[in-house]
């Protein structure tokens, strides 16, 4: 944010230091007058982390200029109540508590002449010329409060000083500072009026530079600088307003999603951990047994210098459950049935190109496994007097396979419903053209790696270096040049839902975002996490949007399903 301090509060800051090239004033109270490259820093609602670890992640929300009309950019919501396509997407939306540039504005003596130039990626520069009379107006301001302020010797506190004295004892560069500063904080809102309600909060930069002002406001008495800011981005629709409805979507379903699959598996899953392993005395592996491998593996190549470890393809102490050979590589399984306890076997074996990892397609391989152990299964009769150790409360074998489908099914429906919902929003992104703003790209790839190192610190307890090295500004940069098509893509997804909600006037129940808000601040309160109810609100608000958007896109898209 860009703070605007009052004329005392920015001199007292001269007082104690002489800003910087880049205007960086400091005191004990203050951060910064003004702040031309907005800075990153952690929300502890977010981010419970080391508290002097310095960070350049922000996790707040982007928001619009005040004064601005709401813009639909989803944003991350942190409640395990609501799920929903939009939990990881940026925000932009505007709101009356939000810090803004030049919520103050006074009436300036003379107007101001600002010329606008559009700039690629929704980005605006503006040329601000300050006339003299402006600039006179503000030299006063500075020097009554440099009066107020200033003890100089001789002379009560709060009395009228000669100026010259004042000038001589605080010194003429900082008062011209001073001035310069005063300046910048009258103004600003003023030249930023013919971008209200288009520019993005946090994106506004100074890039004239302090010395270059410096050097206008002493030759010539006035003041001219250049402003860059982000605008809310337009979206256009390929080929018109109208392509985002009636889509044709082809939706791939994983086969093992496919709830009588799924059931009879975990059905034979809770079935075979009943039974007892025992070990296999008398013969080989047969298909149905349990065995202990050692695995090794090495590229095939005539020169022997060649030759290279596999080490993906390695493992120790494996337990390979033979009832699943299909999942392990194609001819693995029959290259050791017969092995027994103790033996050895060496065999070669091909990577098939529809492997999951590319840089072992078609890899030719020399294997060779070990027994170490092998088992096989005592199950007990499968009837129904055993439905209560496969699910409690059974009576009968055909209740529990009847539970497991029906459990089955609802998983299936819902991942049908978030494959559809994925298929639709990679269709929409595909469909919008936008020019997104840098500031904006930033903001929502920096939410996105937030919600990667909660995940991260909801797994494993991090120390201090190691948050210190996934929050360093190198890591953060990485991520965002690695995901850059994967950040680009949310952006304008969550652009395009937001202007399909205006287009077709969809509105949800009021009740559900009353209820919503509520749940999610009572998880809050359970988690002992701080929080805004009014952003609280806004994002709950912007999720419900988004569902009753692709509720209306399911409802009017061409959807086939079709099984992987």
């Amino acid at each position: 944010n860009i703070y605007l301090l009052s004329e005392q509060q920015a001199l007292c800051c001269v007082l104690c230091v002489v800003c910087s090239e880049t205007m960086e004033l400091c005191t004990r109270t203050f951060t910064s007058f003004l702040l031309f490259n907005p800075s990153f820093s952690p929300n502890s609602v977010f981010l419970r982390a080391n508290p002097n670890a310095t960070t350049p992640l922000k996790f707040n929300s982007l928001k619009l200029s005040s004064f601005s009309p709401h813009v639909h950019l989803f944003q991350p919501f942190l409640s395990p109540h609501i799920s929903s396509p939009f939990t990881l997407s940026a925000a932009a939306s505007a709101s009356s508590s939000s810090v803004a540039v030049g919520t103050e504005q006074d009436r300036l003596p003379a107007e101001l002449k600002v010329t606008e130039t559009e700039e690629p990626k929704s980005r605006v520069r503006l040329h601000v010329e300050v006339p003299s009379l402006v600039c006179e107006d503000c030299y006063k301001r500075v020097i009554t409060e440099f009066m107020k302020q200033a003890k100089i010797p001789g002379f009560r506190p709060g009395k009228k000083v000669p100026e010259n004295i004042l000038i001589s004892y605080v010194g003429s560069q900082n008062v011209q500072k001073a001035t310069i500063e005063s300046i910048l904080r009258r103004t600003l809102s003023h030249a930023m009026t013919s971008v209200t309600g288009r520019a993005l909060q946090d994106s506004v930069q100074i890039v004239t530079k302090f010395s270059e002002m410096e050097e206008t406001y002493s030759s010539l008495g006035s003041l001219r600088y250049d402003v860059l800011v982000d605008i809310a981005p337009e979206i256009k629709w390929i080929p018109d307003n109208n392509a985002y409805k009636n889509l044709k979507i082809v939706v791939e379903i994983d086969s093992d999603i496919d709830a009588h699959r799924a059931s009879e598996q975990e059905f034979r899953r809770r079935y075979k951990s009943i039974g007892a392993l025992k070990v296999v005395i008398d013969r080989g592996l047969q298909v149905g047994d349990v065995a202990v491998l050692d695995i090794s593996a090495t590229t095939i190549d005539q020169d022997e210098s060649n030759v290279k470890s596999i080490p993906s393809a390695e493992s120790k102490g494996f337990n390979f459950d033979t009832e699943y050979g299909e999942q392990v590589l194609p001819g693995f399984l029959d290259s050791i049935i017969g092995i027994q306890r103790g033996e050895s076997k060496s065999f070669p074996l091909v990577f098939p190109e529809t492997w999951k990892q590319e840089n072992l397609r078609g890899v030719h391989a020399q294997f060779t496994v070990e027994c170490k152990e092998l088992f096989y299964r005592d199950l007990p009769e499968l009837n129904d007097s055993i439905a209560d150790k496969l699910l409690p409360e059974c009576t009968t074998v055909e209740q529990v396979k009847d539970l497991l489908l029906q459990k089955c099914l609802e998983v299936e429906q819902t991942a049908r419903e978030q494959a559809t919902d994925n298929a639709i929003l990679d269709q929409i992104s595909k469909i919008v053209e936008v020019d997104i703003p840098k500031s904006l790209f930033e903001e929502q790839g920096r939410q996105l790696y937030g919600a990667n190192l909660l995940e991260i610190q909801a797994k494993m307890k991090l120390n201090e270096q190691q948050l210190a090295t996934l929050s360093s500004s190198k890591a953060v940069n990485e991520f965002l040049e690695h995901q850059k098509e994967n950040i680009t893509n949310l952006i304008k997804q969550s652009l395009a839902v937001g202007d399909i909600y205006k287009r077709e006037n969809l509105q949800f129940v009021t009740e559900d975002l009353v209820k919503e808000v509520e749940n999610s601040i009572a998880e809050f309160k359970r988690q002992n996490q701080e929080y805004d109810e009014e952003r609280v609100k806004g994002q709950v608000q912007e999720i419900l949007e988004g569902a009753k958007v692709l509720e209306w896109l399911r409802e009017h898209a061409e959807v086939q399903y079709v099984t992987k």
